[in-house]
């Protein structure tokens, strides 16, 4: 629920200072702002909350607090990426891949019941999926609208 506060909260942001720095609105800028912002909020996360992160990642793969620090600093590089217009395209792509390929983290933890937070199983069930899963495919739907269809 946070990256969708966010996102909607620097996307209304955005609009404005968009406004007042080019006199115009554009809100496709505005959406790549708002997202890049999300990403950089939820990329904390993987710093502040690793051991909780980890546990998400389901036991067969290895090096987790690794690939929670990786997946941290490619949010990172997404958020700027989908800034700098020669990239732009490229970033969002890569981003929705990125974005599907973390799905799974999300139902796994769910069907643990891990809180990331917290890095404990007594998190969100089966039923927070209902609200992930829509989440993720408006994020996928946001970045798809914003930055790759011209």
């Amino acid at each position: 629920m946070k990256p969708l506060i966010v996102l909607v909260l620097s996307f209304t942001i955005s609009i404005f200072i968009v406004k007042i720095i080019k006199n115009e609105y554009d809100l496709e800028l505005s959406a790549r702002i708002a997202m890049s912002t999300m990403l950089l909020f939820t990329a904390i996360g993987h710093f502040v909350f690793t051991n909780g992160m980890s546990m998400m990642i389901p036991k067969f793969i290895p090096n987790k607090i690794s690939l929670v620090y990786i997946t941290g600093i490619l949010e990172i590089l997404l958020a700027v990426g989908l800034i700098i217009p020669k990239l732009k395209v490229v970033t969002g792509w890569a981003l929705i891949i990125f974005l599907l390929l973390m799905l799974p983290a999300n139902i796994y933890a769910s069907l643990h019941k891990i809180n990331y937070q917290k890095g404990t199983f007594n998190g969100n069930d089966i039923n927070y999926l209902w609200f992930r899963i829509p989440l993720q495919i408006f994020f996928i739907v946001w970045t798809y609208l914003s930055v790759i269809r011209i």
